[in-house]
């Protein structure tokens, strides 16, 4: 029986598998699950725990590919979707890691904004750091923030929204989303950063966030890797279904 092209959660989740070869697996991370720490027991949508015990329990897309340990090696928000890097061993881990720390993982994003760009390209080095005045919020802080750097290339507009490529350069909590809404561009649906005047959230906004390419060189074999991831759904999603047709 050939190895299922999906990972299955406890819950039924099936999360598409982008890419796999002999260090990692490569997801299409659903919206709403959270990368915090294993041990982390605020939530049920803690996406490591999730794999843990999905693994111990046995499911046959892990046991029929022999995997025992598999770690996230960054992250992306909780309702960001798109590609995320899971190594199979802690070397890998290890490796992956520093791809990312020493900048040589391309990333690229597609985000929906509110708003148009007053260029068609663009970089931004705004620094960001903790805001203290909110747990879990970043800031543009040009004093004691760490630096930070993202590419834009405006791709469409439509109806007062944008269609953005982003480049991140760093790898900063938040950096795409408080990058545009620097620009005055906030990313549709982000309520961290661009709350709406109309009362609370009913929950059912899609955030306008979606890591679509992830390209790097294997540091076990050298060779070029490039994971994508699909965009159509997101496109149609946001009102830019007929983007690149």
């Amino acid at each position: 029986m050939s190895k299922p092209s999906h990972i299955e959660l406890g819950d039924g989740t099936r999360i598409a598998i982008l890419h796999e070869d002999r260090s990692v697996i490569a997801i299409d991370k659903p919206r709403g699950w959270m990368l915090v720490p294993y041990s982390w027991q605020k939530t049920h949508r803690n996406l490591q725990a999730a794999l843990v015990s999905s693994i111990a329990a046995g499911q046959f897309w892990a046991r029929s590919r022999g995997i025992r340990f598999l770690r996230h090696i960054h992250r992306l928000d909780a309702d960001t979707t798109g590609i995320l890097l899971l190594a199979k061993s802690r070397g890998a881990l290890d490796s992956l890691s520093g791809l990312f720390e020493s900048r040589h993982m391309r990333k690229v994003y597609l985000a929906v904004t509110h708003g148009e760009p007053a260029e068609t390209e663009w970089t931004c080095r705004a620094r960001l750091a903790p805001d203290p005045r909110h747990v879990g919020r970043m800031r543009v802080d040009a004093r004691a923030g760490k630096e930070a750097e993202t590419h834009f290339k405006l791709l469409a507009t439509r109806a007062g929204r944008s269609l953005i490529e982003a480049r991140p350069v760093t790898g900063r909590t938040h950096q795409v989303r408080l990058h545009l809404t620097e620009a005055r561009l906030p990313i549709v649906g982000d309520e961290l950063y661009d709350r709406p005047a109309s009362g609370p959230s009913t929950g059912k906004a899609w955030l306008g966030l979606r890591a679509v390419e992830l390209a790097y060189d294997d540091p076990f074999t050298h060779r070029a890797v490039h994971v994508a991831a699909p965009r159509e759904a997101f496109l149609g999603r946001h009102g830019f279904e007929d983007y690149g047709k």
